[in-house]
């Protein structure tokens, strides 16, 4: 990701086609190493194509992901406290009904 953070802020800066030498210059200013290899293999992947492209394609597949919120989780800290405390689940629904710990 931070290879992928600074190449986009190097384009945004104005270098259309930031190098390898230009994002390890960029991350090494402010004290983050670089793996070459990493870097390179990012690199090939956008090489030779266009960036509004990318991002569209991406966009696009992080559609299908879908929204809205996830279920709630088991016990709530309360509800937790509350077997702890009395050794009774509290709308706990089994997650910490087997018994409290003592």
């Amino acid at each position: 990701m931070k290879y992928v953070s600074t190449y986009l802020m190097l384009v945004m800066g104005g270098n259309d086609s930031p190098s390898a030498a230009d994002v390890t210059a960029a991350l090494e200013k402010v004290g983050v190493d670089v793996d070459a290899a990493d870097l390179k293999r990012f690199l090939a992947g956008v090489e030779g194509k266009d960036l509004a492209e990318i991002m569209a394609a991406g966009k696009e597949k992080l559609a299908k992901f879908g929204g809205g919120g996830g279920g709630g989780g088991g016990c709530g800290f309360a509800a937790l406290k509350h077997c702890w405390l009395y050794g009774q689940p509290q709308n706990c629904r089994g997650a910490c009904s087997t018994r409290a710990v003592a």
